[in-house]
């Protein structure tokens, strides 16, 4: 019982580390040093999620509602084939695709990182502080 309760937590902490700014050391940077600095990358990271609203909600619903609806298709010709019935095959392959299609947007949401405008938004934020943002990771 406990191997599935730590692999599920472990899934979960990489599926939400999210990318932040990378800064370049700029005179800011070295005047108020890095715990400073990443305390100011936190709070603009933050207003950018409380700022502007994400698509990825909206795109991990689309998404799963298609496969559900792929899933649903292909499961009810299977069961048709099989003699299991069109209808039974077409609830367990629409619950089985909007399943993995729903888990897989969630891992996508891990390594994706903020959209475009939070990005735009976070990097503005640090700019307006005196940083210079060099990238993403």
């Amino acid at each position: 019982m406990r191997r599935p309760a730590a692999l599920a937590l472990v899934i979960c902490l990489l599926a939400c580390a999210s990318p932040r700014p990378v800064l370049y050391p700029n005179a800011t940077y070295e005047r108020v040093g890095k715990e400073t600095a990443d305390a100011d990358v936190d709070t603009c990271v933050a207003r950018a999620k409380e700022n502007v609203k994400s698509r990825d909600a909206q795109e991990i619903a689309t998404d799963t509602a298609g496969n559900a609806a792929a899933g649903g298709a292909a499961g009810a010709v299977g069961g048709a084939i099989s003699g299991g019935g069109a209808g039974m095959g077409a609830a367990i392959g629409a619950a089985t695709a909007a399943t993995w299609g729903f888990v897989k947007g969630l891992f996508h949401l891990g390594t994706r990182g903020p959209d475009e405008v939070q990005r735009r938004f976070a990097e503005r934020c640090l700019a307006e502080r005196g940083y210079d943002v060099i990238g993403w990771r």
